[in-house]
């Protein structure tokens, strides 16, 4: 399995305090928002600070891409070694 994308569902079980999920469960496909986990936009707010500390890429509240950005496991995956210079 892929280090970062493994390190990014560990990150979204433990920043968002999710109890009946593990990171085994995530789909790196599927979508982390509406249907798929389920999450939200406070989800969102919680999930791009915690991504910022660990990996140390920012998130700007006026890109409009953010919602593609966190599609899913895969596509967090991508912008964080795009941004962050993670291979």
């Amino acid at each position: 399995m892929d280090n970062l994308k493994q390190q990014i569902k560990e990150l979204i079980v433990s920043a968002l305090e999710l109890e009946d999920i593990k990171p085994e469960d995530i789909v790196d496909s599927e979508p982390l928002f509406k249907e798929g986990l389920g999450l939200d936009s406070i989800d969102a707010l919680e999930l791009g600070v915690a991504i910022k500390k660990k990996f140390g890429v920012k998130f700007s509240a006026e890109n409009a891409d953010n919602r593609k950005h966190f599609a899913s496991v895969d596509t967090l995956a991508a912008y964080i070694r795009k941004e962050g210079g993670i291979s």
